[in-house]
C-alpha cells in the first residue's frame, strides 16, 4: 500500500510537472504568435506566401521578394508553335544520314511511318562552342556562344493540345495555370500601366486557345493579356470620343467606390477584386499601352534589325521588338508565338525553311537589342516548341510527332552559354543522357527568377498545387 500511496504521489507529481511545463510552454508560443502577427504587419516579417506580401490585398500584382537573389528579372519565352524538329535545326545526327531510307519498327502519332530519314538541310559548326547549326538560321548561329541547348526533353502526350497545355502548365489536361501565371503570382510585376504577362500570339490562333496563358485555380489577375502586334495592342482600349476623360474618371470613381463596398461584405474574394484592378488598369493602360506598336522612336537599323524591312519576317520581327519594348516597361513575363505552324506532316524542307527565315533576324535583332540596351542580364529567354519531330518520315518528305526526345535553348539571366545538356539516340528517337521533364524546365526557370518551385504553392480544393506538381529538378549544369 505504502508502494502504491507512493507511485500515486509520483504520478500526480509528474503530472503536475507536465502542466506546468504546457502552460509555460503556451505562453511562450502565444507570445511569439502575437509578436510574429506584429511584424508582419510592420513589414519585417518575410511573407508565407505571395499574397501575404504587403500591399497585395489592394494591387495583386504589387511585386514579391523572390525566395533567394535572382539572376533574371524578366522571361521572353519564344514558342515556336507547332513543334520544329531538332535534328534539322540544332541536333544534327550523322547515323540518321548514314541509315537514311532504312526502314526500323517505330510507333508514331497518324500511322504508317516511312523509313528513316536524314535531313534536307547541310549544318556549320559555330561560335568558339563548335555548335552545329543548320544553314536556314546563318543570324541565330551568330548567337550560339550565348545558348545553353537542352537536347533531351520529353513530354507525355503526341497530341498539339495536350502538348501545348503541358509545357506551358506543367499539366497535359486543360484547367491548370500556366508558367506566366505562376511568375506574376510568386513575384508580381513592375509595371504599373501594363499587365505582368502578355501574350503576343499566333496570327491564325494558338491551338487550346486562352487555355494556354490561363490562370486555372490561381485569381483572375494573374492571366496572360493577348496583346495584337498591329494596330491598338487591344481591342476597345481607346476611349469614345463622345466620352471625356473627366467623365471616363468619374465612371471609374464611382465603380471602383461600389466594388470596393462589395467587397468589403465578401473579403478575400480574388476575383472581385482582379475584377477591380482591371477597370483601373484599362484605363492606365490607354496611354502607356497605345504607343507600343508605335515604331516611329526606334531607329531604322533597329527595325531592319528585326526584320520589319523584311514581309516573311516582318510579323515576327513586331512582336519580338514589342516584347523588348515590354519588358524595358517592366512587364514580368512575355511570350511570343511565331506565327503559322512548324507542323511538318509533309515538305519538312518548305515548312522549316518558311519559319526559319521568319524567326532568324527577329531572334537575332531581339537577342542583340537586349544586350546593346542593357536587359541581357536581367532577362531570361526561352526557345523551343511543344514536342519535337520523328526520325523517319511521312508523307511526301514530312516527319510525325515526337514527345519522347526535343530540345530548347535558354539564354540571358544566369544561363553559362556555349553549353549543351543531355542527349537523344543515335537517330534523335529518344531522350536518352540525362533527361530532361517540363517539370526540370520549369523549376530552372523558377530558380533563375529567385524563386524555389517547391515553395510556389496555391491551396486549391484541399491540396497545395505547384508549377512543377510533385516533380522538378533545376538543370544546374546549364547556369553561370
Amino acid at each position: 500500500m505504502k508502494h502504491q500511496i507512493q507511485s500515486h504521489h509520483c504520478g500526480r507529481y509528474a503530472r503536475f510537472n507536465n502542466r506546468r511545463e504546457f502552460l509555460k510552454k503556451a505562453g511562450s508560443g502565444c507570445g511569439l504568435l502575437a509578436l510574429a502577427d506584429l511584424l508582419k504587419h510592420e513589414g519585417l516579417l518575410a511573407a508565407d506566401s505571395p499574397a501575404d506580401t504587403p500591399g497585395r490585398a489592394l494591387n495583386p500584382m504589387a511585386v514579391a521578394p523572390p525566395h533567394y537573389p535572382a539572376k533574371a528579372r524578366s522571361v521572353i519565352w519564344l514558342f515556336m508553335e507547332g513543334a520544329p524538329s531538332s535534328v534539322d535545326l540544332f541536333d544534327p545526327k550523322p547515323e540518321l544520314t548514314r541509315r537514311d531510307g532504312q526502314r526500323i519498327s517505330i510507333d508514331v502519332f497518324n500511322g504508317n511511318p516511312g523509313p528513316l530519314m536524314k535531313s534536307p538541310f547541310t549544318f556549320d559548326q559555330h561560335g568558339q562552342s563548335g555548335a552545329w547549326v543548320c544553314e536556314k538560321y546563318p543570324n541565330v548561329a551568330r548567337h550560339v556562344d550565348d545558348f545553353a541547348f537542352i537536347k533531351s526533353l520529353y513530354s507525355e502526350s503526341n497530341d498539339h493540345v495536350p502538348a501545348l497545355y503541358q509545357i506551358n502548365t506543367g499539366i497535359a489536361r486543360p484547367g491548370f495555370p500556366s508558367a506566366g501565371a505562376w511568375v506574376t503570382y510568386g513575384l508580381g510585376s513592375e509595371s504599373r500601366n501594363l499587365p505582368g504577362y502578355v501574350v503576343l500570339g499566333n496570327s491564325s490562333g494558338v491551338k487550346g486557345g486562352p487555355l494556354n496563358w490561363s490562370a486555372g485555380f490561381l485569381p483572375t489577375s494573374y492571366q496572360g493579356t493577348l496583346f495584337r502586334s498591329s494596330g491598338a495592342p487591344i481591342l476597345n482600349l481607346t476611349r469614345p470620343e463622345h466620352v471625356t476623360l473627366q467623365d471616363q474618371r468619374a465612371q471609374l470613381d464611382f465603380l471602383h467606390q461600389a466594388n470596393t463596398a462589395h467587397l468589403q461584405l465578401h473579403a478575400g474574394e480574388p476575383d472581385l477584386l482582379a475584377r477591380i484592378q482591371s477597370f483601373e488598369l484599362a484605363y492606365r493602360m490607354q496611354s502607356e499601352a497605345s504607343d507600343l506598336t508605335d515604331f516611329s522612336t526606334e531607329s531604322q537599323q533597329t527595325l531592319e534589325m528585326y526584320g520589319l524591312n523584311q514581309k516573311v519576317s516582318r510579323n515576327i520581327g513586331t512582336k519580338c521588338l514589342m516584347a523588348r519594348r515590354l519588358i524595358e516597361r517592366g512587364v514580368r513575363f512575355v511570350q511570343v508565338y511565331s506565327d503559322g505552324e512548324w507542323d511538318a506532316h509533309s515538305d519538312l524542307k518548305g515548312n522549316h525553311s518558311h519559319h526559319c527565315a521568319s524567326t532568324d533576324m527577329p531572334i537575332h535583332g531581339l537577342l542583340t537589342d537586349l544586350k546593346r540596351r542593357g536587359l541581357w542580364d536581367s532577362t531570361l529567354v526561352v526557345w523551343g516548341g511543344e514536342f519535337g519531330r520523328m526520325p523517319v518520315s511521312q508523307g511526301s518528305g514530312g516527319r510525325d510527332h515526337n514527345p519522347n526526345g526535343f530540345m530548347a535553348w535558354m539564354a540571358g539571366a544566369g544561363i553559362r552559354g556555349g553549353t549543351s545538356f543531355g542527349e537523344t539516340d543515335e537517330i534523335g528517337y529518344k531522350a536518352e543522357t540525362d533527361r530532361v521533364s517540363v517539370h526540370d524546365l520549369h523549376a530552372t526557370m523558377l530558380h533563375l527568377l529567385g524563386v524555389d518551385h517547391k515553395r510556389l504553392t496555391y491551396l486549391h480544393n484541399g491540396r497545395s498545387h505547384r508549377l512543377t506538381d510533385v516533380a522538378g529538378d533545376v538543370i544546374r549544369k546549364i547556369l553561370a
